[in-house]
Formats: structure tokens, C-alpha cells, sequence
């Protein structure tokens, strides 16, 4: 396929674009490339404009007489509108942007094709690799062991190649474990509290069906994790209902006849399409500029999202609870495994771990968390909230871990290094992006079948740029070796406007307030420093004077 062969109308002038924080509308002349929407304002030239077509989530077009509207409703939650001369054009264009927009072959996506000057291809995609993170884990414990039992990925497709699992198990045992749980996701270490030697793991649901199916190899790998009278919590993210409903299709839960050193907890957090649908009804809320202060309550509280993340935050409590002062190991899977598992669990590191907290950390969190853990991104972030398309696979847990991140953020400001504007654009990236570390579904499809990592530029590599770096820090950071326990009060949990109003309520002052936090604090690190520097100067001993001295 070439482009050129969807591209119907590639430049049209006279255009005249609206968009939200516009002082007032432009008009320029429009054109259409391979991955992007240009325009450039008449007569000054001055771009205008730059959008990536992969992050165009709806096309709307209006015609009327010789002229038509075109309305881009953008996966980032921002609209614009194009005014085009010409009925013809307008809908060569509207098709334009419809057909490069829904190209789906991961190879024909702009990634691949960008190549920034100051970035080497393969720089960066080993920055935070899985045997630094057990190098680290070595110095606390030897319970462990890193495995390349998945270097093919045949025991779990969607597993990276080396994962953490109990030193006292072999590879063998592993493998015919991972025949009992869905998708071959075997319980795996996430986390090891050094505090108390406590360990958080995942896994997907067992495959008990309804003959109560058992497996001894996947019995030792939780039994061996235990001492002799040590309990452990399996925190399954699914209803209790829906736990038991899945029996009748294969799946189910650790019988406790099997497991009975593991007490297990459900805690229902929603994944695919009822969580989509909580994030459309928000957001259409959020664009309504019609609704009364009592009308838009009602609507923010009949869409969910705060309902989502307060049980999201509720449930990476309890795991943290459970390791940090019950002093017993948690296992957490749902059905997949590749949702809201990895939600709980990265959050509860967030909470636990103050090196998670930090800018480095946390890239290495989501890297070991989502990206390597199989978080399927590009099934799952396809869709934004506009698209008239509705699929199965949207959903958007990986948006709802962010808001629950912004949520720490808010609610212990000093505490991550990291500010929202870190968060904003791990959200924009995620649903469309230059950078190749979201592409795909696991890291097969990363390393075999596309070949990402050697045709694709990392994220991690721009991100931590220097002129870039200090966009995404927070001046207030103070590091905190606590665990942060967040409230989960309905008066605490707000609507994360920083997002959701982003493109509709003017960010000017907040921009401005935030640009004057910076220059204080820098203003006084400076004033420390050359404080310090004088008091250091009055009180150590003048050699020069010492030595003309003693002439």
C-alpha cells in the first residue's frame, strides 16, 4: 500500500481553522502528508498547525452549498474544525484523513519513520532492563532467581523473555505451570518489600473450569513462596460472581483445598467496555459548555471515572497493606492478567517504593509494569473517546492509572519527582506518537514480528534529553523514604482538569503559577548555596594568609 493512494486532495487553500484557545480563528492553506495535517497561516506562513493523523479519533463533516466543516475530534480529547472551500475538497479531505488515520499495520505508522537528528535508532530500548532491577533484588534476598525460561516466548506469549520467579523452582515446573493459567501468564515477582522480605506477584486466573481442574506444579510455585504457617492473599480483581462465572469457560480461581496457605479477596475493578464507556460519558460532559453547576455534578457522577479510580486506589491499598503491615506476600491477577493487574500493581509500588517515585523510577515502573508485562497498548488505546467505532478491545486502564498517579501527585505534591506534565504526555503518547515504546502488545510483537526496537526511536531516550528532562520535574520534590498512604475519601479524589479540561479551560495562569514555583525554588537552592558557600569560606582556615605568613 502507498500512501499517495489515500490521500485524495493533498493541499487546499483558504482554509480557515477553530480550535479551542484560539484567540480567533486562522486561515491558511491546508495540506495533507502521509502522517500528517498541516496548515500555515496566509499571509505571514507561520505554521499553525502540526498533527500527527494517528491521533485523529472521529472525523465529522458538514456541507452546506459549495463549502463544507470538517470537525477532528483528536484521541488527546482535543477538537478542531476546518472550514473548506469547496464541497468536493472537503470531502476529499474528510476521506483524506479517515483512511491515513485508520491505517492499522504497525510497520506503515509514523514511527517508523521518524528519524530526529539528535537520536541513534536502538538507543535507549535497554535503559531499563530486567536484570538491573534483579541486580538490585540480589542485594536483599536470594529467594529469587532470574529466569530465561520465556526466551522464546513459547511459555507465554506475552511475557518478556527473562522474568523473576522463586530460586526453589525449576524451569521445567514453570513451564507446565504456565499451561494452567490463561495466556501462560504464570505467577511472576513484581515486587520484593526489602522492610519485611514480603514479595508482590502476578499472574493471570487458573484454569480450574468447572471440574476444579488442579495443577502441581502451579501449587509448588505459591506454596514454595510460603514458610511453614505463613498465609498469603490472593487478590483477585474480578466479582466474586465473575470469578465463579468463568469456571463455566475453563477459567476460575486457586481452590483453597489446593492453596490452603492463600486467603483470597476480591476486589471488582472495571476493564474493557464499561470502563470505555465511563471515560466517554465523561468526557462528553466535560464538553458540554450548556450544562448548569448541578447538571454537570450529576453527569461527572453518573459517568464513574472518579467511582473507577477511588476503587482503582482502594485496592493497590489493600495489596500495600497487606505486604507493608500484615507482613504477607500477595499475589494479584484478574482474568488476562494484563489489565487491571498490572494497574493494582504498580500502583502499589508507587505507594510502597520511594524509588518508583522518582523520574528515573517511574520510567522504569512502566517499562516493567505495562510495557514489558504485556499491557496490550495497541489494542486497548486504538480508541479514544470520540470514535464513532466501538470495538471490544478499547479500554482505558493505562489513562486510569495515570489519573490515579496524578491523584498521588495531588495529594502528596512533594513527593514525586515527577509533575503532571510527565502524566499528559505519557497519555498522548500512548494513544499516538513518534516514538516506538507503546507500539504493539508485548514484547514479541515488539522484538519478532515488527521489529520496533530496531526500526523506532524510545520515548525514555527524548524524555530524558536535558532540555527536555527539566519540562517533566517537580520543583517541589522532596524525597520521602515513606510509604505514602493516599485517601480514598470522596472529598479527596478530584476531577483531574489538567487532562480533561485541558483544551477547553485556558491554562494560561495555572502556566504562569507553575513557571514562578520553579523560579523561587531555583532562586532559593541558589541562595542556599551561596549561603553555604560563605559560611564554608568564614569558617575554614586562610591557607594563603598562612603561608605568606610563615615567609
Amino acid at each position: 500500500m502507498e500512501f499517495s493512494e489515500l490521500i485524495k486532495t493533498a493541499t487546499v487553500e483558504n482554509v480557515l481553522l477553530w480550535r479551542p484557545g484560539l484567540a480567533a480563528p486562522v486561515r491558511g492553506t491546508l495540506c495533507i502528508t502521509s502522517h500528517h495535517l498541516l496548515l500555515s497561516s496566509c499571509p505571514r506562513g507561520d505554521l499553525e498547525l502540526w498533527l500527527l493523523i494517528r491521533n485523529v479519533d472521529a472525523v465529522e463533516k458538514r456541507v452546506s452549498g459549495s463549502s463544507g466543516t470538517i470537525t477532528l475530534r483528536c484521541k488527546d480529547l482535543k477538537v478542531l474544525q476546518l472550514e473548506i472551500p469547496g464541497m468536493e475538497q472537503c470531502l476529499n479531505i474528510a476521506s483524506s484523513i479517515e483512511a491515513l488515520s485508520s491505517v492499522d499495520s504497525v510497520m506503515m505508522m509514523y514511527p517508523f519513520f521518524y528519524r530526529p537528528p539528535s537520536l541513534r535508532l536502538e538507543q535507549g530500548w535497554h535503559q531499563f532492563p530486567l536484570r538491573r532491577f534483579f541486580q538490585r533484588l540480589c542485594s536483599q534476598t536470594s529467594q529469587w532467581r532470574l529466569s530465561t525460561v520465556n526466551r522464546d516466548f513459547s511459555a507465554c506469549p506475552s511475557y518478556p523473555e527473562a522474568v523473576i520467579v522463586p530460586a526453589a523452582v525449576s524451569d521445567d515446573t514453570v513451564t507446565k505451570a504456565a499451561r494452567f493459567r490463561q495466556g501462560g501468564r504464570f505467577p511472576v515477582l513484581s515486587y520484593f518489600h526489602p522492610r519485611n522480605g514480603t514479595a508482590l506477584l502476578r499472574s493471570s486466573q487458573p484454569l480450574t473450569g468447572h471440574n476444579r481442574r488442579r495443577c502441581r506444579e502451579d501449587e509448588k510455585i505459591l506454596g514454595t513462596i510460603l514458610d511453614e504457617g505463613e498465609r498469603g492473599f490472593i487478590i483477585d480483581t474480578r466479582s466474586a460472581q465473575a470469578a465463579k462465572q468463568a469456571r463455566m469457560s475453563g477459567g476460575g480461581t486457586e481452590p483453597k483445598s489446593s492453596y490452603p496457605q492463600w486467603r483470597r479477596i476480591h476486589r471488582a475493578l472495571e476493564r474493557g467496555r464499561p470502563l470505555q464507556e465511563s471515560f466517554i460519558r465523561l468526557v462528553e460532559a466535560c464538553s458540554d459548555p450548556s450544562l448548569s453547576m448541578d447538571r454537570w455534578l450529576a453527569r461527572l457522577d453518573s459517568s464513574r471515572w472518579l467511582s473507577h479510580i477511588k476503587a482503582a486506589l482502594s485496592t493497590a491499598c489493600l495489596a500495600a497493606q497487606c505486604l507493608d503491615r500484615e507482613d504477607s506476600k500477595v499475589l494479584v491477577h484478574g482474568a488476562e492478567g494484563t489489565d487491571t493487574t498490572l494497574l493494582v500493581t504498580a500502583l502499589a509500588q508507587l505507594i510502597l517504593d520511594p524509588s518508583c517515585r522518582s523520574l528515573q523510577g517511574f520510567q522504569g515502573l512502566l517499562e516493567r509494569e505495562w510495557i514489558q508485562a504485556g499491557h496490550p497498548f495497541q489494542l486497548r488505546c486504538a480508541h479514544s473517546a470520540s470514535s464513532h467505532v466501538r470495538g471490544k478491545q478499547e479500554a482505558p486502564i493505562f489513562l486510569l492509572f495515570l489519573d490515579c498517579v496524578w491523584q498521588l501527585s495531588r495529594q502528596f505534591p512533594f513527593s514525586l519527582e515527577f509533575g503532571e506534565e510527565l502524566l499528559l504526555t505519557l497519555f498522548d503518547n500512548a494513544y499516538a506518537s513518534a516514538y516506538g515504546t507503546f507500539l504493539c502488545n508485548n514484547e514479541k510483537e515488539r522484538w519478532v514480528l515488527c521489529k520496533v526496537k530496531e526500526s523506532t526511536h524510545s520515548l525514555w531516550v527524548w524524555l530524558n534529553q536535558p532540555e527536555e528532562k527539566h519540562k517533566y520535574l517537580n520543583p517541589l520534590y522532596s524525597h520521602n523514604p515513606l510509604v505514602i498512604w493516599p485517601s480514598v475519601e470522596p472529598q479527596s479524589i478530584q476531577l483531574w482538569q489538567g487532562l480533561f479540561l485541558r483544551w477547553i479551560r485556558p491554562s494560561q495562569h495555572l502556566d504562569e503559577a507553575w513557571q514562578e514555583i520553579q523560579r523561587l525554588v531555583e532562586g532559593n537552592n541558589n541562595w542556599s548555596k551561596e549561603s553555604t558557600g560563605k559560611r564554608l569560606s568564614q569558617t575554614l582556615p586562610d591557607t594563603t594568609a598562612g603561608t605568606e605568613n610563615g615567609k
